[in-house]
């Protein structure tokens, strides 16, 4: 099984977490994005949108993370991240879809204002830009929180809805988002950074973080 990665992407990110919480041995095909290797006639015909991931298994090319992890999840049932219960999966897709439409684009916003362009050379961060997603995040974040009280995990019990939403907060810090007022997703993600198979998959990004 290959997958075409790149270490810094918060969606290949997720991709390697639940491959290794599921014990499946991905082939790692590093994906220079900033050469533009995501954008060969090549890379454009296995995954059209030029973006990563992209599973290749025997004859299936899958593109979308989140497609990924419930075809590895379903390979490895016995694990329980996609269970088969229909309310369970239900809750798991109601917050994948949520981290998608809501919560990721407004901190992949800040991160690239805050982190990314001056890692990057790409000019100054513009706080200004990120006002309306500072807003947004602000008013998101209370509601995973209150889900996640009284709760160890987002659905209940450990689920790809974990490792989705998780991925979202991986830069976190040096983008200068706060978790101080939302103390169950705080205690939530120390929960997940403490798992071996988070450790090893955002072992790039924390270099890159150091470096």
């Amino acid at each position: 099984m290959k997958l075409y990665n790149a270490n810094l992407s918060p969606n290949a990110l997720r991709v390697r977490a639940v491959a290794g919480e599921l014990g499946i041995t991905l082939d790692i095909v590093d994906v220079d994005l900033r050469k533009g290797e995501n954008k060969t006639p090549e890379y454009l015909a296995m995954n059209p949108n030029g973006k990563v991931p992209v599973l290749v298994d025997g004859d299936l090319v899958l593109w979308e993370s989140r497609a990924i992890n419930r075809y590895m999840a379903s390979l490895r049932p016995e694990r329980g991240l996609y269970p088969d219960d229909a309310k369970r999966r239900a809750l798991i897709d109601q917050w994948s879809y949520w981290q998608a439409i809501h919560l990721s684009p407004a901190i992949q916003r800040v991160v690239f204002e805050r982190l990314l362009k001056s890692r990057f050379g790409l000019g100054e961060p513009d706080e200004q830009a990120i006002e309306p997603q500072l807003k947004e995040i602000e008013q998101l974040l209370p509601m995973l929180d209150a889900n996640l009280n009284g709760k160890e995990w987002v659905a209940g019990e450990l689920s790809l809805a974990d490792f989705t939403l998780a991925s979202t907060f991986v830069y976190r810090a040096p983008a200068r988002i706060s978790l101080d007022g939302a103390p169950h997703v705080a205690a939530w993600m120390a929960r997940i950074e403490a798992r071996p198979s988070w450790q090893a998959a955002t072992a790039p990004v924390q270099a890159f973080m150091q470096g």
